[in-house]
């Protein structure tokens, strides 16, 4: 288990009841790095997230809630600075129109609890032709079990 999932009571992974919470509770279990991303919608600077250029096979949870998001053989080498999938765990993730900073997006956050994960983009690879670029920040990697 990660560092930010400690004395977090929210984090569970495998139940999959919907986690809404106040921002002021959300900022009492989770660390202020996860929360300004996962609440206030922030980013990681490019090239700095410890699953960008991070190859093991396992399991990408919600760092906030433990809900399931990916699976390492759905993600690639984007080189575009993020963690790069092209295709999330069936009802791992929703979709919200973002106009901000005078751009239209797509932004991905968690199905369980709302948290930004960060946004899908139609420049991906087959099969699906989409990039689920992700804030490593917003993901917990467990390795798959030999």
């Amino acid at each position: 288990m990660e560092e930010n999932t400690k004395s977090n009571p929210y984090y569970r992974k495998g139940d999959t009841a919907k986690v809404t919470l106040s921002d002021a509770e959300w900022q009492k279990v989770l660390n202020p790095e996860l929360y300004y991303i996962a609440r206030e919608k922030g980013t990681e600077r490019p090239f700095t997230g410890k699953y960008n250029e991070f190859d093991q096979k396992g399991n990408y949870y919600c760092a906030a809630c433990g809900h399931h998001l990916f699976r390492s053989d759905q993600k690639f080498a984007s080189t575009c600075g993020w963690p790069s999938f092209y295709e999330s765990i069936k009802g791992g993730v929703r979709y919200l129109r973002d106009s901000s900073h005078g751009m239209e997006r797509i932004e991905v956050v968690c199905n369980k609890c709302d948290s930004h994960l960060g946004h899908v983009f139609n420049d991906g690879p087959p099969p699906t032709g989409v990039r689920y670029c992700m804030n490593s920040v917003s993901l917990n990697f467990e390795p798959d079990q030999p």
